[in-house]
């Protein structure tokens, strides 16, 4: 099992002027790893798309909390989950379709898939009136991570 070098947490109202909030709080936790601009790039776009997922679709009716966790483990693995306790999602098999939406004529469909194509591996978990929750991982590895204090 890969050990824990250095983890974070944040939680922010569902508001669209937070999204550009998470994707920096995400890439300055991330920077640490030394990432080239490209890798920061996908990181940061990956995360806009599931924010956004989580203030356009999770909370339709209202606004609510997202919660973002990152760590970072030893062989330069980064998860990051985002969360929402939204309105969930009755099939995610479906939501994951290119072009599928339930936001209108204005929503493109492709968030899943972008964040599919910019991320190593993507997870869905989602329970109808609770919420979902997105976890994205990806490997930088360029320099050795320390566990230092």
């Amino acid at each position: 099992m890969q050990e824990v070098i250095n983890e974070m947490n944040v939680n922010f109202l569902s508001r669209s002027s937070n999204e550009g909030f998470a994707r920096a709080v995400v890439a300055a936790f991330v920077s640490q790893l030394d990432p080239t601009i490209d890798e920061l790039a996908d990181i940061k776009t990956a995360v806009s798309e599931a924010v956004t997922n989580c203030i356009v679709h999770g909370y339709k009716s209202g606004i609510g909390k997202i919660y973002i966790s990152s760590k970072i483990y030893s062989g330069g693995k980064i998860l990051i989950r985002i969360k929402d306790r939204g309105c969930g999602i009755e099939n995610i098999e479906q939501a994951m379709e290119p072009l599928f939406t339930t936001g209108g004529s204005e929503r493109s469909g492709l968030g899943f898939a972008v964040m599919q194509s910019f991320m190593d591996k993507i997870k869905v978990s989602s329970k109808v009136g609770k919420g979902t929750t997105v976890t994205l991982q990806k490997f930088i590895i360029r320099r050795p991570i320390s566990n230092e204090k």
